[in-house]
């Protein structure tokens, strides 16, 4: 797998320096109210495990699964939900994990068929962010690190399922998906 890395984007350690100041302002903001961390799978898991272990509120934990990319390196533009929440959200703080931003046309699906389950406030934080792909209007509240326009990989996030379990976060040479 690392033949396949042309850089390495995120350490690390830089990881766990970006996980450490998002939960400090994720704490500050709940000041101790409960929480509903909603995890979008499969690319959040790694980034949402640390995340959760620093955060001092209440937190009850689920997840959602939803695609727009199947085994391509860019979205197709079709969002599927391959797995809904089962919890009321109905005056509950959510705050939705995800692992990357990128056209935003997931998420911004996401948090509008939340919105009409009545919850108290919906957060979106984000370990990396993609700004120049952005089609759908969204914005996250909290944001690990802003991103160039390179397909990344690694710390959760794949490419056809694979890739996920390197410990740092790379971008992938063009030859492995063009």
């Amino acid at each position: 797998m690392q033949k396949d890395i042309k850089y390495v984007l995120m350490t690390e350690d830089e990881i766990k320096s970006a996980v450490e100041r998002l939960s400090e302002k994720i704490n500050n903001d709940f000041a101790g109210e409960p929480v509903l961390a909603l995890i979008i799978l499969k690319g959040s898991m790694f980034f949402a495990s640390d995340l959760l272990k620093k955060l001092t509120m209440p937190v009850t934990i689920d997840f959602m699964k939803a695609t727009s990319y199947g085994h391509d390196s860019k979205s197709s533009g079709n969002i599927n939900i391959l797995l809904d929440t089962s919890l009321d959200l109905a005056g509950l703080n959510v705050l939705i994990i995800e692992d990357i931003i990128d056209s935003g046309n997931t998420l911004s699906k996401l948090k509008s068929l939340l919105a009409k389950r009545n919850p108290k406030c919906i957060k979106l934080c984000t370990l990396l962010d993609k700004p120049e792909r952005r089609e759908s209007e969204i914005n996250a509240d909290y944001t690990g690190k802003i991103i160039p326009n390179e397909f990344v990989v690694g710390y959760g996030l794949d490419f056809a399922e694979r890739y996920r379990n390197l410990p740092y976060i790379g971008v992938l040479d063009e030859k492995v998906y063009s």
